[in-house]
């Protein structure tokens, strides 16, 4: 048995995190490593994915083979491709159109000949970026833009785009595997860094220092590292749904088994940090759809999603453990300059957690299992135990054999750890 995996007992079992470490293996650093370096799990790198080593992990120790596997938090389709690639049927759920794409880009299958057709399309594309003449693509409206990319970098990217619509068909594979590529291109050629868990910017002198000197060249590499991937094709079918992890019920499958690391309840916007790659690839055009997205999503405040938080009010649908109330009001203490706004954040994201473990339940199959994959937060002092809320909406639901395992520490603070949530489905 693993160590994500400790024995599971009645009612709610909880595993001792005194001798928990920072597990960069159960993180999404595993997952450009080793034997997943060349793998689709390195095509990009998103702070949000989790360990691809997570979710070997839970698929190994599932009895039998699992007949189908759902993710209704796809995120960067860590457990869709993982499920596939060991031949395992898999659907996954997310409500952000830029990772729908980029989910059914990593998880598609592609011939010998769409992988020679890239490499021709790339070399036309990389053609038109030196012609004389070619017209490049209008900067996106990104915020203090200058900030994110030096002018030579800028200049590239804006022809570079382009170039890749014109040398391939829409909708196209081909179009598919080189975009992805220039989402590694943009984000190497940018002042971004990634030295917490938030994406932050670099100073733009030393950045600009860092600039590779041959950018067709960045471009080419990131390419080729794209089709090493891509000849790796997945055993396993894969269904991606463009859809709202609170609304599961519309779907008429029944599901085994259910890996998923859902959005922590930290304040932390996804939006926020995929906005270079949608406002590149047209996903965004302003900041008040970022803002309006982030409001669709659990979890997410930013612009104009946390301005709405002031005035909003629970629907009196949801469950309300008896120890949250008196949780937010520690945090809403009016010592604490932000309490009522985080307050309500929580609140919020309690309630949205409640709709998607109730319409969780409505496909899930006798005998099922779920994981999830959630760390705990801080305000102002006061301790949330995500993972405490997650069992006790399971148990509130009939889910049995409910398990709250600690399996690695987040940082150097001591209170804030990683779990893993599980639970069986009997009725």
């Amino acid at each position: 048995m693993t160590p994500l995996l400790t024995a599971i007992a009645s009612n709610i079992a909880t595993s001792s995190p005194a001798t928990l470490r920072q597990r960069a293996d159960y993180t999404h650093k595993f997952n450009g490593k080793d034997g997943h370096k060349s793998s689709r799990h390195s095509w990009l790198r998103l702070t949000p994915a989790y360990s691809v080593k997570v979710v070997d992990e839970i698929l190994a120790a599932f009895p039998g083979n699992p007949a189908h596997v759902l993710d209704p938090f796809c995120g960067t389709a860590t457990t869709a491709l993982c499920t596939a690639t060991k031949g395992h049927a898999a659907t996954t759920v997310e409500i952000n159109p830029f990772l729908v794409w980029l989910a059914a880009t990593k998880t598609a299958t592609y011939s010998a000949v769409t992988i020679q057709t890239t490499r021709q399309a790339c070399a036309e594309a990389l053609a038109l970026v030196k012609k004389r003449g070619f017209k490049p693509m209008a900067e996106p409206p990104i915020y203090n833009i200058t900030r994110w990319w030096s002018d030579p970098a800028r200049i590239f990217l804006c022809r570079l785009r382009p170039a890749i619509e014109q040398a391939t068909a829409s909708d196209s594979p081909e179009r598919s595997l080189l975009l992805v590529a220039f989402c590694r291109t943009l984000m190497t050629l940018s002042n971004a860094a990634f030295d917490h868990q938030s994406m932050s910017l670099r100073n733009a002198d030393q950045a600009e220092l860092d600039l590779p000197a041959d950018l067709s060249g960045q471009f080419q590499g990131d390419v080729s590292h794209i089709l090493i991937g891509a000849m790796q094709a997945p055993e396993g079918q894969v269904r991606i749904i463009h859809g709202d992890a609170r609304a599961l019920g519309q779907m008429n499958d029944q599901f085994d088994l259910v890996i998923t690391s859902p959005p922590y309840a930290n304040r932390m916007s996804y939006i926020r940090e995929l906005r270079p790659y949608m406002y590149w690839l047209d996903y965004l055009t302003n900041a008040r759809d970022a803002g309006e997205l982030d409001w669709q999503t659990i979890g997410g405040t930013w612009g104009i999603a946390t301005s709405r938080l002031t005035d909003w009010q629970p629907d009196g649908r949801a469950f309300v453990p008896k120890w949250l109330g008196p949780t937010l009001n520690a945090i809403a203490h009016t010592d604490n300059a932000n309490g009522k706004l985080l307050a309500n954040y929580i609140a919020k994201y309690a309630e949205d957690m409640w709709h998607h473990f109730t319409s969780l339940s409505t496909i899930m199959a006798p005998g099922g299992r779920v994981h999830y994959i959630v760390g705990n937060s801080k305000f102002y002092g006061t301790l949330l135990p995500t993972e405490r809320l997650y069992a006790d909406m399971l148990a509130e639901l009939g889910f049995t054999n409910i398990a709250i395992t600690s399996i690695r520490k987040r940082n150097s603070k001591k209170e804030l750890i990683e779990f893993s949530v599980s639970g069986a489905w009997e009725k």
